[in-house]
């Protein structure tokens, strides 16, 4: 939980006593490679920190799975506007190997909201980092051509090339596996 603790602060200041409410709340979880941390459909109720492995987020569309985004270590992930808005989830997280997560619940969170100001301040400042996060990953797909976005993820994001299999790969940068062979050749 030391790693959760580190991750806790890494959103914004906290006291001890705030951190040690949060750590008490949050659950350490381990989940088998393909575990469903939430699905499509289901109204998510949970914040994860992940302390080791990957999580996938996607979308199944015509029978195919459409890769979303990929989270790794030392990073939230949630499905916002489902934790937000308690409607269904458009999409499912995955594990994509071995994971664990020290993961909230939302009345957990809320529990702790109501009697610490400082822990409601964070919650806030954790939520608008996961929008900026959102609204960055947002524009790239928008702005972007796949070879665009293959070059940059090789430059910034090379954890998501080395760990992620290219079918996967392929499927995020909206392109089939061959033309993603493709790019990979002119751009090396």
């Amino acid at each position: 939980m030391e790693m959760c603790r580190t991750a806790l602060l890494s959103v914004t200041h906290l006291s001890d006593s705030s951190i040690d409410l949060l750590v008490q709340e949050g659950t350490l979880r381990k989940w088998k490679k393909g575990a469903f941390l939430l699905k499509e459909g289901e109204k998510c109720q949970e914040i994860h920190f992940i302390e080791s492995g990957i999580i996938k987020a996607f979308q199944v569309k015509d029978g195919k799975d459409i890769n979303l985004d990929f989270y790794f270590e030392h990073t939230f992930a949630t499905n916002l506007k489902s934790l937000r808005s308690a409607e269904s989830s458009a999409y499912s997280l995955q594990a994509m190997e071995e994971l664990t997560t020290c993961s909230f619940n939302k009345p957990g969170l809320f529990k702790l909201y109501a009697i610490s100001q400082e822990i409601e301040l964070w919650g806030k400042s954790l939520l608008e980092s996961l929008l900026v996060e959102q609204e960055g990953h947002s524009a790239f797909f928008k702005l972007y051509s796949p070879e665009e976005r293959y070059a940059y993820i090789l430059e910034y994001k090379p954890m998501i090339i080395q760990r992620v299999p290219l079918s996967q790969l392929a499927s995020y940068l909206g392109i089939t596996r061959e033309s993603l062979s493709r790019i990979r050749r002119r751009i090396k």
